[in-house]
């Protein structure tokens, strides 16, 4: 018996062109699932962002929350401020902060005026910041003979 003569040509020609769609699209699954593997490695790879800090962040691990330090945001040049006061909301991580302004190392005015952004990423503090009497040594008396 004749294979091709019992099916009609219409039959035979469905069934091979439904043959080399799914040889065509076959062979995509296997290299979307190849392409998705290399790039979970590719991601896997990277070091991972750290997230930057907000001011109570970084306040949280110096004494007394930071007052009498001076912080900025990394993205300021010349501005920061000397932190006077800090309140908290009831979470930790987030409040209100006061402080005298610092532009170009020199204080704008003595009154603490409140911080805006605090809340926001990218705070630090700068070392050495703390009262220089405290650190400094007392200024020694010449002695008379």
């Amino acid at each position: 018996m004749n294979f091709s003569s019992s099916y009609p040509t219409a039959t035979r020609a469905a069934s091979r062109s439904i043959g080399l769609f799914q040889r065509a699209f076959g062979g995509l699954k296997a290299s979307a699932s190849r392409a998705l593997n290399t790039v979970s490695e590719v991601e896997a790879s990277k070091p991972k962002r750290r997230k930057k800090k907000n001011l109570f962040d970084v306040a949280h691990f110096l004494p007394n929350w930071g007052i009498g330090y001076k912080m900025c945001k990394s993205s300021w040049r010349d501005l920061s401020y000397e932190i006077t006061k800090i309140n908290l909301y009831k979470d930790g991580r987030h409040g209100k902060a006061w402080g005298v302004r610092y532009k170009a190392g020199l204080p704008v005015s003595d009154i603490p005026v409140k911080i805006s952004g605090v809340n926001k990423g990218g705070w630090k503090y700068l070392k050495d910041s703390k009262k220089k009497e405290e650190n400094s040594p007392e200024a020694k008396q010449p002695i008379q003979s």
